[in-house]
């Protein structure tokens, strides 16, 4: 109709507010997990990769902490916490060993982290939607931040990959 102008979309601030937190309380299960997957697994093809992932897992999470503030959505400190602690008490899962890890784990950890970076490539994509009603978010650092959880994701299956035929392949 003449005269009548649409009407511009904002952004829910209170529904993206639950979201991010969500995405920082899995941030968190992912920072923990992908250390202590660093910290566990020495064997060459593996260490160098899981550690780098490990750093930028950190970055990832930081990240989100800094756009989360950007955008004045405060940290639910329960859920970071209490993400926190499942982490750690996932850890103690049975694996079919009672003193040492079991070679399974490793293929196990891989996965559990390849859908944590997927999950969080969806976040960043979801910000990047945002971005064109909300100019405090920045259209290059997420597509910055989507193109290295692609990477990740490509590290991680190639690792996977590794670990599946080093582990459940015999001769």
């Amino acid at each position: 109709m003449p005269g009548i102008r649409p009407q511009s979309r904002g952004v829910r601030t209170d529904l993206l507010g639950i979201y991010l937190n969500d995405h920082l309380a899995g941030a968190t299960v992912g920072a923990g997990r992908s250390v202590f997957a660093a910290r566990s697994h020495r064997d060459p093809p593996f260490a160098e990769p899981l550690r780098d992932l490990a750093g930028e897992i950190g970055e990832d999470r930081a990240s989100l902490l800094r756009i989360m503030r950007s955008l004045g959505v405060p940290e639910r400190r329960y859920k970071v916490a209490a993400s926190g602690a499942a982490e750690r008490l996932g850890r103690l899962k049975s694996n079919g060993r009672l003193f040492r890890r079991s070679p399974l784990t490793l293929v196990i950890e891989l996965e559990f982290l390849r859908l944590g970076v997927k999950g969080k490539e969806l976040g960043w994509r979801t910000l990047r939607a945002l971005a064109e009603a909300d100019d405090r978010l920045d259209e290059q650092e997420l597509d910055g931040l989507i193109a290295r959880a692609e990477r990740q994701m490509s590290t991680l299956e190639e690792l996977r990959v590794r670990a599946v035929q080093d582990v459940l392949l015999t001769g």
